[in-house]
């Protein structure tokens, strides 16, 4: 592993320490967005109520609706 730390640090032409940096930096970005992930699985893993069915048929019609009248 740190061979292949030293190769990026030349072919990058940055320190072991930006190299670490960027790495952890890059790991920070990607367990944000597990997490944001997850919030919402859980936030839809719930059936939606009828009240809910209803209002977004009515809001992708009304969406529809709307699209089809605008000039292109």
């Amino acid at each position: 592993m740190f061979k292949e730390i030293e190769e990026i640090t030349r072919e990058c032409d940055c320190s072991r320490s930006q190299v670490f940096a960027m790495a952890v930096r890059e790991f920070l970005e990607r367990r944000k967005s597990r997490k944001l992930l997850e919030a919402l699985n859980d936030a839809y893993q719930e059936p939606e109520a009828p009240g809910e069915t209803r209002a977004r048929r009515q809001a992708k019609a009304y969406h529809a609706k709307r699209v089809r009248k605008e000039p292109y």
